[in-house]
């Protein structure tokens, strides 16, 4: 009986865990002025950023309230979420690469879902 509660215990705690990955994996598309487009996945405490067809990890940084930013320190590629838009800079060339991005929900005058569970507004 034992061995019975255990196998179930495991097994519920592998489906508990593969629900929790596939909502950190849902990826959502930004699109920015001039045409440019990036996607994220991940939580809104680390983010995994595709640009251009590359991959970077994004943590989230202390910000100013009603704001997100996260940052990647290897690219040098720093995101700042707004209420209404965001904007993806690389600080390491002083350039910012895309301006006034918007998710589908933010295009419905929504939040990003990024601002779901923090407190942006405190």
């Amino acid at each position: 009986m034992k061995q019975i509660l255990l196998i179930a215990s495991f097994v519920m705690a592998n489906l508990i865990g593969i629900a929790n990955a596939n909502a950190d994996d849902e990826v959502v598309t930004w699109t920015c002025n001039q045409n440019a487009q990036f996607k994220t996945s991940g939580t809104p405490e680390k983010l995994k950023l595709t640009w251009q067809s590359r991959t970077y990890d994004m943590d989230r940084q202390i910000s100013l309230p009603g704001s997100l930013r996260y940052k990647s320190a290897a690219s040098g590629y720093d995101l700042v979420v707004l209420g209404n838009k965001a904007m993806l800079f690389n600080i390491k060339t002083g350039t910012r690469l895309a301006d006034f991005c918007q998710t589908a929900e933010m295009k419905e005058g929504k939040l990003s879902h990024l601002f779901a569970d923090a407190e942006p507004f405190k």
